[in-house]
């Protein structure tokens, strides 16, 4: 029994000691028409610029009555990418196969950066050097995804302090268990 309750205080002391306000961010993966002259632009003759949209970003894209385009993919990534390159698209007064493929892999690789960027900051935010950076891109992917209404990448960092904190508790190797 005196072993649980210590257990207990030392999960409620780490909990107590990381707490913050969650904030909840969702992936969007809907872009809004500004009107339908832009929606004719994207679908093109024949459907020819949507189908080339769609095998150049790997996503299915609908477009509805009201104006709305979904971006549909179980690929987080490639759904931001998507989102972008859309974006981009819907400013651009060139829409044409070649035109999106370019547009999307100029969003690729600024989603390529980011990734990177995030999963640099989280293992800086939580004091781990040394990471192969095939490990960091995937780290810094899970910014794009959501469980259970939080940030994935978020949720990681937080339990790598958790971890940090209980070990330090147990007189464990901080930096091995994080």
């Amino acid at each position: 029994q005196r072993l649980m309750d210590k257990a207990r205080d030392i999960l409620v002391n780490c909990v107590y000691r990381i707490a913050n306000t969650n904030v909840s961010s969702f992936t969007s993966s809907t872009v809004e028409l500004e009107d339908e002259e832009v929606k004719g632009k994207i679908i093109g003759k024949e459907g020819r610029n949507i189908r080339s949209f769609e095998q150049a970003t790997g996503v299915d894209v609908d477009l509805d009555e009201e104006g709305i385009i979904r971006l549909s993919s179980f690929d987080s990534v490639r759904r931001e990418i998507a989102r972008r390159a859309l974006e981009t698209l819907l400013k651009d007064t060139r829409v044409q196969p070649v035109r999106i493929e370019e547009v999307v892999e100029k969003a690729q690789k600024q989603v390529d950066k980011d990734v990177m960027r995030a999963g640099e900051d989280a293992a800086r935010e939580v004091g781990i050097i040394g990471i192969p950076k095939e490990v960091l891109h995937l780290l810094g992917e899970l910014r794009y995804r959501t469980s259970y209404g939080q940030n994935v990448l978020k949720h990681s960092t937080e339990m790598a302090h958790i971890a940090g904190i209980i070990a330090e508790e147990v007189g464990a190797d901080v930096k091995t268990t994080k």
